[in-house]
């Protein structure tokens, strides 16, 4: 059978006529692959309208592990958090570290600032001091022709915090920007900052067009993208930890408290020094940030995209969290931005999200920016402590073995018993083939 791999109106194909050619086009068993990709829709047909809503082409869904850390102690209150994630001991690390800080004051936040950003990118080759000389005009009337946008942000506290203009004409001919800076309270408030941003760029345009304080020849101006920032610096929350050094307790291997203290500031140091180590220093840390964003309905992409950037911000990418002793106390902290929100978007829409919100108490944005951030902290303190005690790989390849187990067809009984022997064993690939051949020989 020829195989068709193109195709024109797909988009306006029925769900299960698309999954037909696909399977017929693209799979050696195609009526094995339409009844696997049927099987992941959702039982709920109105749910299922729900999740398809959210993306275009939809064919399946792709099922991720929901899963939970109890015992958080953020700010006074308890948490579980939930979090959604596939890596094996990303939720039972943090669920530990948790638990650990829980008896020794558990998480401590403080919301640093909340300002969005974004930018008006536009060509114009007149002089750049005489722009920035009408300027002040321009700027009480970009705020009073967007009123209509900004009213009912502004009803809720936020709306239009600053707007200014930048010169990059020694680095591009003719380039200026408008720079905005927005509050927008407890959405994450891309399509509101959107809508002003374009609003911005119109009334920019017009206002050249028709100023009597320009010449025919400045009235010239080319609106090149009106677009929000997901760098957003100055949108931080600070998450810490602290106990005295003795209070630590002892590790494994009979680590005392201070050996310990001294491994973990020189480990977080290394991150600050040491780019290489530094990335996957980070991307622990968005083990616990990404899946908690995930279960929330919030955008994982502009987050870890944003926070590597403020890795960078002096011009060299360094860890994202801090590490000290002070007078004998051991301090553990972290300074992450975070633009994120708990109304509008898939955290109002996604059935899940929705239960995950209710289950933390149903915060505004500032409290969830505080949750996000404890819970990587608690991620990375765990695998900083796992580093300098037992090493990663005793700890991960525990977590690990049901899916080696998985990947190699073991039978329920061949896994309990696999679990038990690898209690007191170590894991690897080659040692779970060699016991289950084993047990199979029996």
């Amino acid at each position: 059978m020829s195989k068709e791999r193109t195709i024109s109106g797909f988009s306006k194909m029925r769900k299960r006529d698309k999954i037909k050619w696909i399977a017929r086009n693209f799979f050696s068993d195609p009526d094995h692959v339409m009844n696997e990709l049927i099987s992941y829709w959702h039982g709920d047909e109105k749910q299922q309208k729900i999740l398809d809503g959210f993306s275009e082409n939809t064919i399946s869904n792709f099922p991720m592990p929901y899963g939970v850390a109890p015992n958080f102690l953020i700010d006074g209150e308890t948490y579980v958090v939930p979090m959604v994630i596939e890596e094996s001991s990303v939720v039972a690390a943090a669920s530990a570290a948790a638990k650990f800080w829980m008896t020794r004051g558990g998480f401590v936040t403080k919301i640093l600032d909340t300002q969005k950003v974004g930018q008006v990118h536009f060509k114009w080759e007149g002089n750049p001091s005489k722009l920035k000389g009408i300027f002040p005009e321009i700027k009480a009337l970009l705020i009073e022709e967007s009123k209509d946008l900004t009213i009912n942000m502004e009803n809720r506290g936020g709306g239009i915090l600053d707007i200014e203009l930048l010169d990059f004409t020694s680095e591009e001919e003719g380039l200026f920007q408008i720079r905005a800076y927005f509050e927008t309270c407890d959405s994450m408030g891309a399509n509101f900052v959107n809508s002003c941003l374009e609003r911005f760029g119109a009334t920019l345009r017009n206002y050249v067009i028709a100023s009597d304080k320009l010449e025919e020849a400045e009235k010239d101006i080319l609106i090149v993208m009106s677009i929000l920032s997901n760098y957003t610096p100055d949108c931080i929350v600070r998450a810490e930890v602290k106990c005295k050094v003795e209070e630590l307790g002892t590790f494994a291997g009979g680590m005392d408290a201070l050996t310990f203290a001294h491994k973990f500031v020189t480990a977080v140091k290394i991150a600050h020094i040491d780019p290489y180590r530094a990335t996957t220093h980070n991307k622990g840390i968005y083990n616990g940030v990404d899946a908690v964003a995930l279960a929330t309905g919030n955008d994982f992409r502009a987050i870890e995209s944003c926070g590597h950037t403020y890795a960078s911000r002096d011009g060299r990418y360094r860890s994202l969290s801090f590490a000290e002793i002070k007078n004998d106390v051991f301090r553990f902290w972290i300074d992450l931005p975070l633009a994120i929100g708990t109304v509008g978007g898939l955290t109002s829409l996604h059935p899940i999200a929705k239960r995950s919100l209710e289950l933390l108490g149903d915060p505004d944005a500032k409290t969830l920016m505080s949750i996000i951030a404890s819970t990587g902290l608690a991620q990375n303190f765990a695998a900083l402590r796992s580093l300098v005690t037992t090493g990663i790989q005793k700890g991960h390849m525990k977590m690990h073995l049901q899916n080696i187990l998985n990947q190699m067809k073991a039978s329920d009984s061949e896994s309990r018993a696999a679990q038990k022997y690898f209690n007191d064993h170590v894991v690897s690939f080659a040692g779970v083939r060699e016991f289950l051949e084993s047990q199979r020989k029996k």
